[in-house]
């Protein structure tokens, strides 16, 4: 690699540290705009293009706003919008190797389940079992949507569990990585006999789980459910095939 590219990358990594460093130590905060251009580049002993490199990839990674005529600003440093860019790196490593996927879903998931029997509220507790409810007149398959709704609900149910953890981290790695396999659980209720019914009880039982604030036995239900569709991924077609 040319070595002007070279330092042109040691630049711009230069103006990423730099700014998270004056984000870490308070100097900016979530909302705040940045100094102007010149006296940023200065501050951080940059030029103004290595400046402007390394604002275009933090704004990729959600940290920066850059507002046209306005100015740059630190975004709201949302759990969720910065662990966005993981779902990048699940499609490119994933792809082929949705099992390594699904264990890395298990074990954030279940922890989720465990945490969430100890804080989730009895209005989440009825809005989960009213989108089980819903889902009842889809299973038997007939339905040429039912597959599509399904889908949704399940990742909604999943969604109201992982609320209720009190680790935004968490909270963040599973929303990235539970939009990646949509795909792969849509084929496989597309392709198991029963497997509808099957995970409409598995979900009954952790909202039972739940139900009863039981921790332990909501983490076993969730990992008996989510092992369940680990198990599927060998039927899969490859990555060509399921296109």
């Amino acid at each position: 690699m040319p070595s002007a590219i070279l330092a042109l990358m040691s630049r711009t990594d230069d103006v990423v540290n730099g700014i998270k460093h004056m984000i870490l130590n308070g100097e900016l905060g979530p909302g705040e705009r940045l100094p102007v251009e010149k006296e940023l580049a200065e501050a951080l002993g940059v030029s103004r293009g290595s400046l402007r490199e390394g604002v275009r990839a933090l704004s990729i990674l959600g940290v920066l706003n850059t507002r046209q005529g306005d100015g740059t600003y630190v975004t709201s440093l949302d759990v969720s919008q910065l662990l966005a860019p993981m779902g990048f790196l699940v499609d490119l490593h994933g792809e082929g190797h949705a099992e390594y996927v699904h264990a890395l879903r298990r074990l954030l998931e279940s922890e989720a389940a465990r945490l969430a029997a100890e804080h989730i509220t009895e209005g989440s507790l009825a809005d989960a079992k009213t989108l089980l409810d819903e889902a009842e007149p889809f299973l038997d398959g007939g339905d040429p949507d039912a597959h599509e709704r399904l889908m949704e609900i399940d990742i909604a149910f999943h969604r109201i569990i992982a609320s209720h953890t009190g680790n935004p981290v968490l909270i963040g790695m599973i929303e990235a990585l539970a939009s990646r396999t949509v795909r792969e659980r849509l084929w496989r209720s597309l392709r198991e006999d029963g497997v509808l019914q099957r995970t409409h009880e598995e979900h009954l039982a952790i909202w039972r789980a739940l139900c009863a604030h039981d921790p332990e036995a909501a983490r076993i239900r969730m990992t008996n459910h989510l092992l369940g569709v680990e198990d599927s991924l060998r039927f899969l077609p490859d990555a060509d095939a399921a296109e």
